[in-house]
């Protein structure tokens, strides 16, 4: 029997959260892999993150490993070659002369840097072209009058499309996360942005045993392939930022980071916010879908039916993230 191929897309360009501000101390340097690439993210003495390709451009150590923060710049452990979150060499320390290439361009791939809604965002592209859009702040991830987030990450081999796709796939919240309907909505799409809004009413069990039925309202933002923002409104008033990163093309990192209005420590609204964020991300939410996304397959000409939610619509959306489409070809038709 031939292999069947998982995923066929490649890495899709767009920003990714690649660590959270409040993690970056100065003076902190980090390997990381992401994007398919070996790479080192640090925090130089201005308190500027910088993401760059990890390999010395000079005799090629790696950067993240030993390589010291030292003013602007990441100092490599191997002959002290040191590099600005820009790319650009900033000293060779036993050079009577600097290199001419290096007065005139960055000697390495830097990663453009946003810190917005207190996450780290890198820009990725694989021709490494600069950032096509911007990144949205959320403030409220930062307000001294919400709460502190409320962080959990998950990896696992999938992609920020199959995540991304299981918004719109409306009939699967029923037999995997046991909900009883699916808020009828609104989308729109524009550019690079797609906007949806929903609204309805919950039941309820109170403590006492009677049942009560609350208005909601559910509003997300995805901007780009890899930042997505709810805002949940009902008993609880929640606001989540979903950050899936791409490590390799069927390898993704996936964080939830959530905030709410301040409550009183202990009181029934704390309780209740709590145990939102546990539904969201336990087995009625993003864990009942890890063993789905991690062992399926994406089919490029699906049988759907009536039920199934505007998926093809989603597809054609997220299209326009991959440089080349996906692998050169259009991934938005249904098998008849």
């Amino acid at each position: 029997m031939p292999q069947v191929e998982r995923f066929p897309m490649s890495i899709p360009f767009g920003w990714f959260g690649v660590g959270y501000s409040n993690e970056l101390a100065v003076g902190a340097v980090r390997p990381v892999h992401y994007f398919g690439r070996e790479l080192v993210l640090f925090r130089n003495e201005n308190g500027e993150a910088g993401l760059l390709d990890a390999y010395c451009p000079h005799l090629g150590a790696h950067l993240g490993h030993g390589g010291k923060v030292e003013g602007d710049s990441i100092r490599c452990p191997f002959h002290a070659w040191a590099y600005r979150p820009d790319g650009f060499c900033s000293a060779i320390p036993y050079a009577k002369a600097f290199p001419p290439r290096a007065k005139r361009e960055p000697l390495t791939h830097a990663y453009p840097v946003e810190e917005k809604s207190g996450v780290i965002w890198a820009w990725y592209h694989p021709e490494n072209v600069a950032p096509l859009f911007d990144v949205i702040d959320y403030p409220e991830f930062t307000d001294p009058e919400w709460a502190e987030p409320t962080k959990r990450e998950w990896r696992f081999a999938s992609n920020p499309q199959e995540i991304a796709e299981n918004g719109v796939d409306v009939a699967h919240f029923a037999y995997v996360h046991m909900m009883d309907a699916v808020p009828e909505g609104e989308t729109s799409y524009d550019g690079v942005q797609r906007h949806s809004a929903a609204r309805g009413h919950r039941t309820i069990k109170l403590p006492s045993g009677e049942e009560k039925q609350f208005p909601y309202s559910v509003q997300t933002v995805q901007n780009g392939a890899g930042q997505k923002f709810t805002r949940l409104k009902g008993v609880v008033e929640l606001s989540l930022l979903v950050i899936a990163t791409p490590v390799e093309a069927d390898d993704v990192e996936l964080r939830f980071c959530f905030t709410h209005p301040k409550v009183d420590p202990g009181s029934p609204q704390e309780h209740a916010i709590q145990e939102a964020i546990a539904n969201t991300c336990g087995q009625k939410g993003v864990e009942g879908d890890i063993p789905i996304w991690e062992n399926k397959i994406h089919l490029a000409r699906p049988y759907l039916c009536d039920g199934d939610g505007p998926i093809l619509r989603f597809r054609k959306y997220f299209e326009q993230f991959y440089a080349d489409g996906p692998d050169g070809t259009r991934l938005v038709e249904a098998a008849e």
